[in-house]
């Protein structure tokens, strides 16, 4: 018998999965823009206004707490999604269906998120002392255990 003339193997390279060109998924765009990133700043919506009623103590409270109103002139990319009748917007901001685009520095955002950290953790530790003070040397309640553990498998070896 004669050995049978095989074709030639496609070289391993161009069989790769790298080469086959996969499908993009669609995605909704997002409602509201983000601005383009600065150093040193953190952007926000803050409301100014709910169903069509102005919120100005919403508005007044987060200027004391640090946020500013962004400059149209310094965010040109997002212009032309502002609303132009809004009050906001006439005053140079960036408005968008009763949201403020405004900006703080970066320090005092962290300041504020530990803040923030520091009040959750002493609710966390008044409840644990309400809890403790349950137990009963008879039957004593154990201690909050708040670690977790994730397993994969294993079973029976």
């Amino acid at each position: 018998m004669m050995a049978e003339k095989r074709a030639p193997r496609t070289p391993r390279n161009i069989e790769t999965r790298e080469n086959e060109i996969r499908d993009v998924s669609w995605e909704p765009a997002s409602v509201l823009p983000d601005p383009e990133p600065q150093d040193g700043w953190v952007f926000r919506w803050i409301r100014t206004s709910m169903i069509g009623s102005p919120d100005n103590t919403n508005v007044s409270k987060k200027f004391r707490e640090g946020w500013e109103p962004v400059k149209a002139e310094d965010h040109p990319e997002l212009q032309i999604m502002s609303d132009h009748k809004s009050e906001w917007g006439e005053r140079g901001g960036i408005e968008l269906g009763g949201l403020l685009l405004c900006k703080q520095a970066e320090e005092s955002v962290e300041k504020r998120r530990e803040y923030y950290a520091r009040h959750a953790a002493s609710q966390m530790q008044a409840v644990d002392n309400s809890y403790m003070r349950e137990s009963d040397p008879r039957m004593p309640v154990l201690p909050p255990e708040r670690k977790t553990r994730v397993t994969f498998g294993g079973g029976k070896r």
